[in-house]
């Protein structure tokens, strides 16, 4: 098999002569076949685009007569001829090519307009039956778009109707088609085969059992069956972004899948763990909770916060969530809500922090963090938010499915339960603390003052537990909890956790309330003279 080099690749526009058309969707498909007749083209069709071009008065050749093969097979072969491939295929620039051409009487083909058979609209049917499904399994479309893209030097593949447009616009301006055009559209038209490719993939992996596949019946003579037992295996369904060097654990083999880059732009550094995933994406939900406030630093050490502050300036916000807990950062992971400055950049790079996020960085602080070539910088895109997307997880045999806890906070629903209001400064503390214990893990417990953390309690057993490692990581840093507050992220099943919380100097306390103890709680925060809101909104995090 002779290979032509990349470099000798003809890169000059490419001048279409015969076009072959032959499209499931027909959205469009007739303006841009008049507009290619107009520039005396060539066109070349099949089965139901040939009658379409046809009836609409367009001069077009069925592909049947070139070949002298009629479609057959109920349709099943229409275009898997030499004919045609060879047209698509040829590399034109090279004449030894040419010369075969010659000599087999076939003729190029310089553009291909084709799209697939609607498999994935037609297998998410609930009630289709694996024999229509597989019939919607296009076999010839997919080789001719391979095709066309695999010889991008010398053809044009259009693979969606959306691409119509943009396309005419080149064509009718300058009669050709650039280099860099074919290129780009020969991408797209991997994406899209691999894309199809994938649906049916999917398909296949969802049906464990199948009773017995029978020829497609006359639908008024015989009601289609349903053929698909059981759905017990699932698959991804988006586009593999990258190979992992391995999971939580170097014996786990991990993969990231969809578009990251949408939202984050990891510019400096080695490439994204599997564990830098997990963090960032947990950056990044506090962020939305904290990027139109105050300058505001985040710490994280295994995807949960271990000091948030906000101040008003970002180096003392650094420096307030630093001193909730100076050793759990090492190695941990720094968000920031605004411009990185040079100030606070030198304070995150006195110890060793692994990854940086924040949406942008000055010229100097770029200059200082990226002499550590294997930390990673990480630059928060402007406009994306994470909005209401859904969240995954998988379970045995199963995938559990949940909208995101991003409910905006509405003080409007907040409800003070005791006989002591709460002050201002304590209000505003409160809803501080509020924001973040919704980004620690359950039981989650949150001392805060003067918008920064004191104390954080996660992952226990019980909510007292919590409270004890929160009031005990205060006192390790030396921090007073005199005057502060305290957000439970569930409601207090029993009275000890605030007599915990006022033992410890607590004078408020968020929670959502709806124990059956309510009142019990209520009855002994009025005794301790604490303020307490209930929000009736909980944000446990399993």
């Amino acid at each position: 098999m002779s290979l032509k080099p990349l470099e000798e690749l003809p890169k000059t526009p490419l001048t279409i002569k015969r076009a072959l058309l032959s499209v499931s969707d027909k959205t469009n498909i007739l303006p841009l076949a008049e507009s290619l007749h107009a520039a005396n083209v060539t066109l070349l069709s099949t089965g139901g685009t040939y009658k379409t071009l046809q009836e609409a008065g367009i001069p077009v050749t069925e592909v049947a007569s070139l070949t002298g093969f009629p479609e057959c097979l109920e349709g099943r072969v229409k275009t898997l001829h030499p004919i045609i491939h060879g047209g698509i295929l040829a590399r034109t620039s090279f004449e030894p090519d040419n010369n075969e051409l010659r000599q087999l009487q076939i003729k190029p083909i310089e553009l291909v307009v084709v799209n697939l058979y609607p498999f994935a609209s037609i297998s998410a049917k609930s009630d289709v039956a694996i024999e229509e499904a597989t019939e919607y399994i296009d076999i010839g479309g997919p080789t001719m778009v391979r095709a066309a893209a695999k010889n991008f030097a010398h053809v044009a593949i259009l693979s969606n109707p959306n691409q119509y447009d943009t396309f005419l616009s080149e064509f009718n301006s300058h009669s050709t088609i650039s280099f860099q055009t074919r290129l780009n559209l020969a991408q797209q038209a991997f994406k899209h085969t691999f894309e199809y490719e994938r649906g049916i993939s999917n398909y296949f992996d969802s049906i464990t059992h199948i009773e017995s596949i029978e020829p497609l019946e006359d639908e008024a003579s015989h009601p289609k069956k349903e053929h698909i037992v059981s759905q017990t295996n699932f698959h991804v369904n988006s586009p593999l972004h990258n190979s992992l060097r391995y999971g939580e654990n170097p014996h786990q083999d991990a993969f990231i899948y969809g578009e990251p880059n949408k939202f984050i732009d990891c510019f400096h550094g080695k490439d994204l763990s599997y564990n830098n995933y997990l963090d960032i994406d947990s950056a990044l939900r506090l962020y939305e909770d904290f990027y139109e406030t105050n300058p505001t630093c985040a710490i994280f050490k295994h995807t949960i916060p271990c000091g948030v502050a906000s101040a008003s300036t970002l180096k003392e916000a650094y420096r307030k969530a630093f001193s909730t807990d100076k050793v759990s950062p090492f190695g941990g992971i720094v968000l920031c809500n605004t411009l990185l400055d040079i100030d606070t950049a030198k304070a995150i790079d006195s110890i060793f922090t692994e990854i940086i996020i924040a949406p942008k960085y000055s010229d100097e602080t770029l200059e200082l963090l990226t002499q550590k070539k294997n930390r990673r910088l990480i630059r928060i895109l402007a406009g994306q938010k994470l909005g209401t997307q859904k969240q995954y997880r998988s379970i045995f045999g199963s995938v559990l499915v949940q909208k995101l806890d991003n409910i905006a906070i509405e003080t409007a629903s907040f409800k003070v339960v005791t006989n002591r209001q709460p002050t201002p400064r304590e209000m505003q503390d409160m809803l501080f603390a509020w924001k973040i214990v919704r980004h620690v893990k359950s039981n989650a417990i949150v001392f805060a003052k003067d918008e920064q953390t004191l104390g954080i309690g996660s992952g226990q057993t019980s909510r007292v537990d919590s409270s004890e490692i929160a009031v005990s990581k205060a006192a390790k840093e030396q921090l007073s909890l005199i005057g502060s507050t305290i957000a439970s992220d569930a409601f207090f099943p029993f009275s000890d956790g605030i007599e915990a919380a006022a033992n410890a100097g607590a004078t408020a306390v968020i929670q959502p309330g709806g124990s059956v103890r309510d009142q019990e709680i209520i009855d002994k925060a009025n005794e301790l003279g604490l303020a307490m809101v209930f929000t009736s909104i909980r944000h446990f995090r399993h």
